[in-house]
């Protein structure tokens, strides 16, 4: 343990910071052991609740899996916002491992969804603003914005765009690059649309049904259907072309067979054969009129 006179707060924060950047946690842990114990009123509770020396306690519990002593220290103090990108990946990253763990596997995009929303960020390192894809809404007015202006920023704005909105200038140009393709994907999307009403034969029924109805409404009528071309319909109208009038067998020989109507004289014959060519016309004009 080092002695008190050593190190001031300020230097025991420094230390902590520059071992943080390094990443080297197995040195920051040490460090942190050798501090004095935080008891109440004494020169260690100060040195201890000062915000680089927690944040450091976090990674340290990160990092060696005690997720419950994280979720204490992130929840017993209340951490500037320059903290709090940082802490909260380290409380979202603690409940996906510890959900991972129980379940055997990685936890797909849905799962990290419902873990999210079972344990919302404390808002010891929350300024309450919801987020929507990781960016916060203003962050994404402000990259909108920028978009209608110029979709295809040069690295100079995209430097600019990650100082004014806190990103990195890598997740400016993602961001950019995702926004053209959806752009892109909603264009195909409405073309395809619309060839599919030029051309009916495609795959839009509605454009299909209306064409039918287009087609069935303008539709000529079939030749010789009733009303038109038809010679009973007007009694003053000139005859059209037609199939030649149907002849019917006449009433004096309906009722004889074949065999019957062979054995009768020749005069019967004669007259029959009268009758029936008389009968045969009347019957095709009463079946006119």
């Amino acid at each position: 343990m080092f002695p008190l006179p050593m190190f001031t707060p300020e230097q025991v924060a420094r230390v902590c910071e520059n071992l943080e950047e390094t990443g080297d946690m197995e040195r920051l842990g040490r460090f942190l052991w050798s501090l004095p114990a935080a008891v109440p009123g004494s020169a260690g509770e100060l040195l201890n609740r000062h915000e680089s020396v927690m944040r450091a306690r976090a990674l340290v519990a990160f990092h060696g899996g005690n997720f419950e002593a994280l979720y204490q220290i992130l929840q017993s103090h209340r951490f500037t916002r320059e903290s709090h990108a940082k802490l909260q990946d380290l409380w979202l990253d603690a409940h996906y491992r510890e959900a991972e763990r129980l379940r055997g596997r990685p936890l797909g995009p849905v799962e990290k969804y419902r873990i999210r929303k079972k344990f919302p960020l404390p808002r010891t390192i929350w300024d309450g603003e919801q987020k929507t894809h990781c960016f916060k809404e203003r962050t994404r007015s402000l990259l909108r914005e920028w978009y209608l202006q110029d979709p295809y920023p040069n690295p100079s704005r995209k430097r600019h765009l990650a100082q004014a909105t806190g990103l990195t200038p890598t997740q400016v140009g993602n961001w950019f690059k995702n926004r053209r393709q959806r752009d892109r994907a909603a264009s195909a999307k409405n073309r395809l649309q619309q060839d599919s009403c030029l051309h009916p034969s495609g795959s839009s029924p509605e454009c299909s049904s209306e064409h039918n109805t287009h087609l069935q409404g303008s539709s000529p009528h079939r030749p010789g259907s009733p009303g038109e071309n038809s010679d009973c319909s007007s009694g003053t109208g000139p005859r059209g072309p037609g199939p030649p009038p149907q002849t019917y067998p006449s009433a004096a020989t309906a009722s004889l067979s074949r065999e019957e109507r062979l054995h009768l004289p020749s005069e019967m014959d004669a007259k029959t054969r009268a009758f029936e060519a008389s009968g045969g016309k009347r019957t095709a004009a009463r079946t006119c009129t």
